[in-house]
């Protein structure tokens, strides 16, 4: 072996390199993926099956109710609990408050993983009478 060799191997075994960074999800391809054959890739939704998400105040509400929507699922709309990470929900929820004229700031993967743990509630809105 040489010298570059033995430094390379050295240098790997006690830690000396940095692993490569894993690249970030990506918000757009994932909701491309998953999201868009019901609420269209405008975000426009189809009236009376699918909600539009391009200006909805709930998704851009409280990031908890939403993060436990997408979660749990509701109405015709499935659970991503088990076919989606925190950090790929993340990504896409992030894409969805901060597009087409939706001005909300990210979800973090974290608000995912403490909702799906419990450790975080959800606030529900007050009904309107």
């Amino acid at each position: 072996m040489t010298k570059l060799g033995i430094a390379f191997l050295a240098a790997t075994l006690s830690g000396g390199l940095a692993a490569p960074a894993l690249a970030a999800p990506d918000g757009k391809a994932l909701f491309a993926g998953n999201c868009a054959a019901c609420h269209q890739a405008a975000g426009e939704g189809i009236p009376g099956a699918f909600p539009a998400l391009a200006k909805n105040k709930f998704v851009v509400g409280d990031p908890k109710l939403v993060a436990a929507t997408v979660l749990n699922g509701r109405g015709g709309m499935p659970s991503f609990r088990d076919s989606l990470k925190d950090d790929e929900l993340g990504a896409i929820l992030s894409f969805v408050r901060t597009s087409w004229s939706n001005k909300a700031p990210p979800i973090p993967a974290a608000t995912f993983a403490a909702v799906r743990t419990g450790k975080a509630q959800a606030s529900r809105p007050m009904p309107v009478h």
